[in-house]
């Protein structure tokens, strides 16, 4: 057999592999995307919960599911803090729409209403995302029905330092300090900011919390994102406590 014989045997052995691997890596993923669409969707549920429930083991996929169906109500708003119909909650992907300037961006609202009185709601959980030391990270709030105390924070994150600036996702002592902090002053919104270094007291403060000690860009990292969404929220919110 000639060289060139054997070269276009080969290539044509190369583009058949090449072929067959990526038609069964496409059909892979499409078969599989539903169920991972299906897990990032009970993700999101599981941390809009988690600012106002401590879940634990006990919290199956479908005690998840029947809960957050049967008490949040999802919707979408603008910069001007109106809400924006024919807007899907869950097609808004905060991470994309925290690339567009502030004004243009879409924003999430999910309601929760009390667990004995359906019509009441009890709590509003904001969305929020920014960027860490590495990566970006992101941040569900729920506030009272007062639209002033942060009830719970939930944290997420891509790539921060384990034992450092993780633990914002990892150490209950640390996400836990948000709560009880409260997001205005009379009638101005204060963003709460986590201070430099650990093992200060802010319990006087109403709009601090104790830092992460070795961690301090991960910290100014939630300061800003949690400055830049709360900002951004304060129309709906002030137009929401006008009506409380």
């Amino acid at each position: 057999m000639s060289n060139k014989n054997s070269n276009v045997y080969i290539i044509l052995y190369t583009c058949i592999v090449t072929l067959v691997c990526g038609t069964a890596l496409y059909l892979a993923a499409s078969i599989l995307k539903p169920a991972q669409d299906a897990n990032i969707e009970l993700d999101r549920k599981k941390k809009i919960l988690a600012t106002i429930i401590k879940l634990d083991e006990t919290w199956t996929p479908e005690k998840v599911e029947a809960t957050y169906n049967s008490r949040v109500k999802g919707y979408v708003v603008d910069f001007s803090g109106k809400v924006v119909e024919g807007k899907n909650v869950v097609d808004i992907n905060v991470d994309a729409e925290n690339k567009k300037p502030a004004k243009d961006r879409l924003y999430p609202v999910f309601e929760i209403s009390s667990e004995t009185n359906p019509n009441e709601t009890e709590f509003f959980v904001l969305a929020s995302s920014g960027k860490g030391l590495w990566d970006k990270i992101s941040a569900y709030i729920s506030l009272k029905k007062d639209l002033s105390t942060i009830n719970g924070i939930v944290f997420s994150h891509k790539a921060e330092t384990p034992g450092l600036g993780a633990r914002i996702t990892d150490d209950e002592a640390v996400y836990s300090r948000y709560a009880g902090k409260s997001i205005f002053e009379g009638d101005n919104l204060v963003p709460v900011v986590m201070k430099k270094g650990e093992g200060n007291d802010y319990s006087n403060d109403p709009h601090a919390v104790d830092g992460l000690s070795g961690a301090t860009k991960t910290a100014i990292g939630v300061n800003d994102m949690l400055a830049d969404y709360l900002s951004a929220y304060e129309q709906f919110i002030k137009s929401k406590k006008s009506k409380i």
